[in-house]
């Protein structure tokens, strides 16, 4: 793969659009497209499998059993394995082994593995029964076909995605079997496991291969990554990008606003950032090079934002449905807690490429229509506000309708549904169709975007229903995904004939418009199935890490490990938890890197939190590793984003790499304020709170973006960087000041704890400070500081304590003394396992009970934030700064 992103780490030159589609086929699609018989069998196994996805996620199974008596509904696990089997195979049909394989044509070879490997795959299928009467009992049969099915998941997935992944699966798969070895640190060696043990948790079962991460993307992910290859086909990813150029083009730094915007649109339905990178990059980096951003500027533009767009829900790289399931909470309630940092992190980014227009003093690019700043402002008011009209009498038409008819609702709702279809449909057949420009031409034309807009609407439909179905009947992802795909499929095969009937064409001309909706549909599924690819073989990669993270325990190892080299120090477990994600994240696509970091380092960030007294909610946990991450999508020296994006600008990938990494600095603050500051994910937060939030991020992330680009109204002055740094901190964390001034806990005697534990109110924290003597040196005094979550008032302050903490007390005269906990694997049994509960001189006992107290609002240090902000804006106004950024001034 002489292109891949992976090996391309001396590009100097941009490569020409062919290498570039070669570039994302090699990381996404596959490198390989045969022709004759080969070709045939890659695309119709491609189809039989979007085909197989939207028949599991329909109603159909159901009604055909009902109607045919025969068994055609499929549990999950057996999805699961078809599922496995058609990502294998199609792994070793479209992906040469390597770089000097023929792309042409598929060697016999690879025929043998490819249907080798979809037999292991459906395996526990096709012996589904036999292997459910004798669970943890496997068989010869059965251990040959998993550990075939280990050794081709493995080639498949380096093929597919590289070495990466399967290189850290080939760690965890050492430890399970040589963890007793003399050679594994004290630390970390565990009791290893057999052969027999191993496959049949790794294979044989849903706790390894088959396990939650790719169930999650046989339910969820390919209908999400379907519905945006199909939506992409059907023409919204050229709109996108126009609309974006359009509504920012013109301004300073338009072209790298657009890929801004353009990347965000694109990164709705987006799987995969590299893809993102090249589809909005091949226009956006050539006219951001030609208004002044260098090579390795304009490509770290493209990367910070196409990389943003895997925050960006509903999608986020497929991580929001896996969330779901490691979290334990809704759908929508994810959505609710990324929706915030991803927004506020892209507002912050169109600011900063603001500033680094402004501040080398780059030209625009001419407006079609030019507009006085009060008409054009009046307008942007008119349109926001018919938007929000329109979707508040849509939203309420709806609810009137069900109301009204409540038997024949849905099919009145279709109809209307399909009546505004067709309607702007012919809205759209007045304009001509939008045609890609080629960034590279002498002149470069803006489009006009009230022209653009009318083109494009019915695009917006299937996202309509994708969003109603998610956020309003509360449907779930999988469901809501496959209606929309359903009028998305209409759409593909009815929007180019319908176009060209109102366009009073020849019915010859309709035909050929019928056929090409027709091909574009097949292609768009086939495209679908095939971007999967890599996503299949990645999740099932990723459960070998999670099988054995639950068949060794390594995650309380590595919660020991964090915690030695922090000291117990939250920011420090922090840090070392973020930089081991950065590695673990290295190479790996977003799916398949949350996987990793999340079993392992989210429950680490909980348990050290809790045992350190910090509370820290478990979604703010598994969105903290998510984000460090999907960061190793942009850091050197493996960061695949930059080396694709390099490509494209002909810049050198490492400095492309630092550059976007700098400018991607807020996605790396953004975790470590939210982990402190849950507003930020909108956790117990009112709308009106909701609101003051909104406003307070999205300035602190402006002045953050000021500041690290050395530039507000005019250039800063060090100290005025420094004054901006310390306002954003003091808006975004206002805690930390008042903790200075304020302790947020105070003491009670430990004699009181049943007392104080009663009078608590519903949801309180409380702290115990529990000192006794260490287990290896009974000598040593050992002092921990644990904070847990007290849960709804009611009970006696003795039974509240015990369901909170999973431990018993004795108070005795002025002592409350800890019996051993009851659960050792509980946090409370984790966290003191090394102390020593049987001395009976030296008792583990509670010596102070911290208990929230009454303080000033933290609010009130908005006030000195927005005092030294007026001294940054007056100081740089003196010198001829404006609002908008003066470069000539002193």
């Amino acid at each position: 793969m002489a292109n891949d992103p992976k090996t391309a780490g001396k590009a100097t030159t941009a490569m020409t659009d062919d290498e570039l589609q070669d570039l994302v086929a090699s990381s996404d699609t596959g490198a390989r497209n045969p022709v004759g018989t080969a070709g045939l069998v890659i695309a119709g196994v491609a189809l039989c499998w979007s085909l197989f996805q939207l028949y599991i996620a329909s109603p159909l199974p159901f009604m055909l059993s009902r109607m045919t008596g025969l068994q055609l509904v499929f549990n999950d696990t057996q999805t699961r394995s078809i599922h496995l089997a058609f990502g294998v195979f199609l792994a070793f049909m479209a992906f040469p082994a390597l770089s000097s394989s023929p792309r042409d044509r598929i060697p016999l070879l690879d025929w043998l593995l490819g249907i080798l490997a979809a037999f292991c795959a459906l395996y526990i299928f096709i012996f589904y029964r036999d292997l459910a009467q004798r669970p943890g009992l496997p068989i010869t049969q059965d251990l040959v076909a998993a550990g075939l099915g280990m050794v081709l998941l493995l080639e498949a997935t380096r093929r597919a995605l590289g070495p990466p992944l399967v290189i850290v699966a080939l760690v965890f798969l050492a430890y399970v079997f040589f963890g007793s070895s003399t050679f594994v640190p004290d630390i970390i060696r565990w009791g290893g496991a057999s052969f027999a043990r191993a496959m049949d948790q790794m294979w044989l079962s849903t706790g390894g291969v088959f396990g939650v991460a790719l169930g999650v993307s046989t339910a969820f992910v390919f209908l999400f990554v379907l519905f945006g290859s199909m939506l992409d086909r059907a023409g919204a990813g050229n709109f996108f990008i126009k609309l974006a150029f359009a509504l920012l083009g013109h301004l300073k730094g338009g072209p790298a606003k657009a890929a801004v915007l353009a990347s965000m649109m694109t990164g709705l339905i987006s799987g995969s950032s590299i893809a993102n990178v090249v589809t909005t990059g091949t226009f956006t980096i050539p006219l951001m090079k030609r208004v002044g951003f260098s090579a390795e500027k304009a490509g770290s533009v493209e990367v910070a934002s196409s990389v943003n767009g895997q925050i960006m829900p509903p999608v986020m790289g497929a991580a929001a449905f896996l969330m779901v399931e490691y979290v334990g909470i809704s759908y929508l309630q994810v959505i609710k807690h990324a929706f915030l940092p991803a927004v506020v992190s892209y507002i912050a980014l169109l600011y900063l490429v603001h500033l680094e227009a402004v501040k080398n003093d780059m030209p625009s690019l001419p407006k079609p229509v030019q507009h006085p700043a009060r008409i054009a402002l009046l307008r942007a008011g008119l349109v926001t506000l018919s938007i929000v009209i329109l979707a508040g009498a849509i939203y309420y038409a709806i609810n009137m309708v069900k109301w009204l008819l409540p038997a024949i609702s849905a099919p009145v709702l279709l109809l209307a549904l399909l009546a505004a279809y067709v309607l702007l449909i012919w809205y759209a057949a007045k304009q001509p169709d939008l045609e890609l420009d080629d960034p590279n031409a002498p002149v470069v034309e803006l489009p006009i975007a009230s022209e653009v807009i009318k083109t494009g609407l019915h695009y917006l439909l299937p996202l309509f229903v994708l969003v109603w179905f998610l956020m309003i009947e509360r449907r779930s992802p999988g469901l809501s995904a496959f209606y929309a795909v359903i009028l998305l499929i209409i759409i593909m095969l009815t929007q180019k004939p319908l176009k060209a009937m109102f366009r009073g064409m020849q019915s010859a001309e309709t035909s050929a418009a019928m056929r090409e909706g027709f091909d574009d549909l097949i292609v768009g599924m086939i495209s679908g199935a095939r971007n999967m690819i890599g996503i299949a073989c990645a999740t099932a990669a990723a459960g070998i890490i999670v099988g054995t993270v639950t068949l060794t325990g390594i995650g309380q190892v590595m919660a020991e490990f964090v915690e030695f080299l922090s000291g117990g120090n939250i920011f420090l477990i922090l840090v070392f938890t973020a930089i081991i994600s950065l590695i673990l994240g290295m190479g790996l696509p977003t799916t398949a890197n949350y996987i990793v970091v999340s079993s392992l380092m989210a429950p680490v960030i909980v348990e050290l939190g809790a045992a350190n007294g910090v509370l820290i909610p478990l979604i703010a946990a598994h969105m903290f590793v998510f984000y460090f991450g999907i960061m190793a999508d942009v850091t050197p020296p493996v960061g695949l984003a930059s080396f694709a994006a390099a490509a494209v600008s002909g810049g050198d990938p490492i400095k492309t790499g630092f550059t976007a990494f700098f400018y991607s600095l807020r996605t790396v603050l953004l975790p470590f304020i939210f982990v402190f500051n849950t507003d930020l994910l909108l956790i117990d937060v009112s709308w009106a709170g909701a609101i003051w939030v909104v406003i307070q991020a999205t300035l602190a992330m402006l002045i953050f973006a000021a500041a690290t680009q050395g530039f507000f109204m005019a250039r800063s002055r060090l100290w005025e960087s420094a004054a901006l740094l310390l306002v954003t901190f003091m808006l975004l964390r206002p805690g930390f000041f008042l903790d200075l001034v304020q302790p947020p806990y105070e003491q009670v005697e430990p004699t009181r704890l049943f007392e104080v534990m009663e009078g608590e109110p519903d949801g309180a924290q409380a702290r115990l400070v529990i000192a006794g003597p260490d287990f290896d040196n009974p000598d040593t005094l050992v002092e921990r500081t644990m904070a847990f979550d007290l849960g709804p008032q009611g009970e006696s302050g003795e039974a509240r304590f015990e369901r909170a903490m999973g431990m018993n007390v004795t108070v005795q005269d002025d002592k409350a003394i800890l019996d051993e906990p009851m659960d050792m694997n509980s946090l409370a049994g984790r966290t003191l396992s090394n102390l020593d509960f049987y001395d009976p001189e030296r008792p583990v006992q509670i010596t102070a009970i911290e208990v929230t107290t009454e303080r000033m609002p933290r609010e009130i240090f908005y006030i000195p934030a927005l005092l030294l902000f007026g001294l940054v804006v007056f100081t740089q106004r003196r010198r001829g700064g404006t609002l908008f950024g003066n470069p000539k001034a002193a």
